[in-house]
C-alpha cells in the first residue's frame, strides 16, 4: 500500500494560543545538520602529520659532539655564536623533529647539564645531536 498524506494535506498547521509561531529561520535551524564526529577531522589530522624518530648517535659522531662541545665550552668568556641541531620531542605523540638553532652561549648549566643562549633559551646537551662553532661573517651567524 502506498499513502501519499492525502487524507491530511488539506488541513492547516495547527495553531495554539499560548505558542506563537516561530518564525522561519529558527525553524530551519531545528534541521539543520550537527557534528556527530566532533573533533574527528582533528583527529585525523593529527594521526597524518608525521614526526621524526630520534636516531641513535655513532661512536664517531659521540666523539665530534664532545670535542665541539669541549672546545665551546673553552671560549664560553668570548661568548661564541654557535649553531646547535637539537631533537625537539613531540608532546601529543612519539617521535619528534630536529631543530636548528643559531644563537650565542652566554653559560653552560653543570647543574642542569644545559647551554644557556643570551635570549634566555636552555639547551639540554643531551638532545644536541651537532654543535657548531660560528666565525664571524660566516654564512648563518648574526
Amino acid at each position: 500500500m502506498i499513502y501519499n498524506y492525502d487524507n491530511i494535506k488539506h488541513l492547516a498547521r495547527p495553531q495554539y494560543d499560548s505558542f506563537p509561531p516561530m518564525r522561519v529561520s529558527d525553524r530551519a535551524a531545528q534541521f539543520s545538520p550537527f557534528a556527530a564526529l566532533a573533533g574527528y577531522g582533528d583527529a585525523v589530522d593529527e594521526t597524518a602529520r608525521l614526526t621524526d624518530s630520534r636516531h641513535e648517535l655513532t661512536e664517531d659522531e659521540i666523539n665530534d659532539l664532545n670535542a665541539n662541545l669541549n672546545r665551546l665550552l673553552d671560549s664560553l668568556n668570548e661568548h661564541p655564536q654557535i649553531r646547535v641541531t637539537y631533537f625537539v620531542p613531540d608532546k601529543k605523540k612519539s617521535g619528534g623533529r630536529y631543530v636548528d638553532k643559531v644563537g650565542v652561549v652566554r653559560i653552560y648549566d653543570s647543574y642542569t647539564n644545559e647551554l644557556v643562549f643570551t635570549d634566555g633559551e636552555r639547551l639540554a646537551v643531551g638532545d644536541m645531536v651537532k654543535v657548531v662553532m660560528l666565525c664571524e661573517g660566516e654564512p648563518g651567524s648574526l
